[in-house]
């Protein structure tokens, strides 16, 4: 029986048009002189501040706490100024599963793992109203490793459910390989699906548990209740 699953946020709950990736450039042009400062970067399953890191490294800005919280602070205002009009969706299967997840005799609690930062997250879930079902969350302030932000969900499982979860007793679902990787990392199953920049069939080479084009098509007592 599953009893935690944990959600990434961009490219497996919502579509946002790239507002995250719009935001990161308009901090960089208007708190540290760098136009289009994003080109040539790879955000899929990335997290915030590992991204934050490698674009200081390649633009020449000294990487100090202070530039971060800088960037952050900036980043959070564009974020939230955008957002109400990026024409953005929540995607296929999303909240039909979430509510299927919460009516099952025995629901599983509900967990982010996200390489947002927290203010990120709830900004971008809140927006789509899909915030408030979530209890606990791992997020980039936790580590730039996902496969640490994945550790540091498992903990926060266990510290509310009891120090017997397991990893077989959780779900990962993503739309990166990195998601994959950090699901297996804490020994946790995986479903990986096709709503973000990788394929059904690049997803299936990683070998996760389930591989799906998007959330329609496997029901909340499959995934959570599956031997």
């Amino acid at each position: 029986m599953v009893r935690l699953v944990l959600f990434d946020i961009d490219g497996t709950m919502l579509l946002t048009n790239h507002v995250g990736i719009t935001a990161f450039d308009r901090v960089l042009k208007s708190q540290f002189g760098v136009p289009n400062g994003t080109r040539g970067l790879n955000f899929a399953g990335r997290t915030d501040t590992g991204l934050i890191r490698e674009i200081f490294l390649k633009h020449g800005i000294a990487v100090t706490e202070e530039n971060r919280e800088r960037f952050l602070v900036a980043y959070l205002h564009f974020l939230a100024e955008m957002l109400p009009h990026c024409s953005g969706v929540v995607c296929a299967g999303v909240a039909g599963l979430m509510e299927e997840m919460k009516s099952l005799p025995t629901p599983p609690t509900l967990g982010l793992l996200t390489g947002n930062f927290r203010l990120g997250a709830e900004l971008k879930l809140r927006q789509f109203g899909l915030w408030d079902d979530f209890v606990l969350g791992a997020f980039a302030e936790d580590h730039e490793d996902r496969n640490l932000i994945a550790a540091a969900a498992l903990e926060r499982g266990r510290a509310m459910l009891g120090p017997d979860l397991k990893g077989e007793e959780i779900v990962v679902i993503g739309d990166t390989p990195h998601d994959i990787t950090c699901g297996r990392a804490i020994g946790a199953k995986v479903l990986a699906v096709a709503t973000g920049n990788f394929s059904v069939k690049e997803l299936a080479a990683l070998k996760p548990d389930w591989t799906l084009p998007d959330l329609t098509h496997l029901g909340a007592a499959e995934i959570c209740e599956m031997d």
